[in-house]
């Protein structure tokens, strides 16, 4: 039996899932990662992971963003 608070959980996006989202390299969001820039993101282990929303209000935003 699936809860309320599990059914509004949605996947975490990869860094190729991200790369391919802005059609930036991976290189540039590991680049941003270490930089303190970019889109909001969180290691898993040792994976970065990007929460879908987090990622859509940081490029609609336009700010933070590497020229």
């Amino acid at each position: 039996m699936t809860t309320h608070h599990e059914a509004k959980l949605r996947p975490l996006w990869s860094v190729e899932d991200v790369s391919a989202f802005l059609g930036v390299p991976v290189k540039t969001l590991y680049q941003w990662k270490w930089r303190g820039e970019g889109p909001p993101v969180r290691k898993v282990g040792r994976h970065l992971r990007y929460d879908p929303d987090a990622v859509t209000a940081w490029f609609n935003e336009g700010t933070d963003r590497a020229a």
